[in-house]
């Protein structure tokens, strides 16, 4: 099987990128059928303007995608300027269906097309700003047909703009694959931990109150060490909390923002809620750890891939990661590349990424489709 033509082009206005990227692609393969298409947030409102012209040229092919921060494409990242990238898969059209959630609701259309179906993977892009995404997203991904979803949150100045056939906001949109188009896919965290897991011994909505029955600043405190504790400004950016994902053996975990800290009450909040968790523990934001996380989930998925090429990829990493952490010199991309080899991919810098159905931060997910 041939690897997915791609292509991007950055610098013009959204029709003329587009139709720079239609000049690279050339012929698409027969049976051309699912186009994914990522524009930097510098295009926002005027993404119509690229699907206008690729829908043109190609009226065969379903599009979906959003806007990111930054594209992620093959060993190269793209910021600060309107950028597009497209990739067009040839896959049969009965074994992947668009989704675009009409409020809380599941379409029938869907439904229909789940009936019957196990082991469904998602591709999924969402509107941070919208309160019901993470409602749609755990109400897709706890669906009985669906066995892993993937994706990421759109990141732009402008707007938050989704394509699911057309442009769209807010909400949840995407693809779902059958269980006959190979997938791998794996992550990698940009934090790693401080000190021990601790139990939430009393919280009050996003706030930890007391940890191992201890007010939870004390405990913040202790994790962080001497010099960090005798500054807590010197928190921002580097110190986070993280919420320990239940059930797994791999010590997984989503990484959550500190947003206040409380030292004469001795409370700890945090951007998540925290009514129901049982755990709670804190972690810093290390470039040296992320660079050594990312190896090791190349070497997993080579291991994985067993000698095949991806026909092609999607990356979603956070805006946190990238040139922020990783350097200016597109480090983060360059590394896949130079881990699993040259093959398309394409992707996006989000405001928070979809792995296994949750909502993580600070990580990147690599998604590769296989023979």
């Amino acid at each position: 099987m041939s690897p997915f033509p791609f292509a991007w082009a950055e610098g013009d206005a959204p029709a003329t990128l587009a139709m720079r990227c239609l000049e690279q692609l050339e012929t698409l393969p027969d049976g051309a059928s699912l186009g994914l298409l990522y524009a930097t947030g510098a295009i926002g409102g005027r993404l119509g303007e690229a699907l206008e012209v690729l829908r043109a040229a190609h009226p065969g092919v379903t599009w979906i995608g959003t806007v990111g921060d930054g594209l992620a494409v093959t060993g190269r990242e793209i910021y600060d300027t309107p950028a597009l990238a497209v990739m067009v898969a040839d896959l049969p059209r009965g074994q992947f269906q668009l989704v675009a959630p009409d409020g809380d609701l599941v379409p029938p259309e869907v439904e229909a097309w789940l009936a019957g179906r196990e082991g469904v993977f998602a591709l999924l892009h969402g509107d941070p700003t919208d309160a019901a995404t993470p409602l749609l997203l755990a109400q897709l991904a706890n669906h009985a047909a669906i066995g892993f979803a993937n994706g990421g949150l759109s990141a732009s100045e402008t707007v938050h703009a989704q394509v699911a056939a057309e442009v769209r906001r807010g909400g949840l949109s995407g693809v779902l694959f059958d269980n006959a188009i190979g997938v791998l896919t794996d992550h990698t965290q940009g934090c790693s931990p401080l000190g021990p897991v601790h139990a939430l011994s009393e919280t009050h909505r996003n706030i930890a109150v007391r940890l191992d029955g201890r007010p939870a600043l004390e405990v913040l405190r202790e994790d962080v060490g001497e010099v960090i504790a005798r500054d807590l400004q010197r928190m921002g950016g580097y110190i986070f909390a993280a919420l320990p994902v239940p059930h797994t053996d791999t010590g997984d975990y989503l990484v959550r923002n500190l947003v206040g800290l409380d030292p004469k009450q001795g409370l700890v909040a945090v951007g998540d809620d925290l009514e129901g968790q049982e755990q709670l523990m804190f972690c810093r934001r290390d470039g040296n750890t992320a660079r050594a996380d990312l190896e090791r989930m190349l070497q997993r998925l080579t291991a994985r891939l067993d000698g095949r090429t991806p026909r092609g990829g999607v990356y979603v990493s956070c805006v946190g990661r990238g040139r922020h952490q990783f350097g200016d010199q597109s480090e983060e991309l360059r590394a896949i590349q130079e881990g699993l080899g040259d093959f398309p991919l394409v992707g996006f810098f989000a405001n928070g990424e979809i792995y296994n159905g949750r909502l993580y931060g600070y990580t990147g997910v690599l998604t590769l489709f296989v023979e």
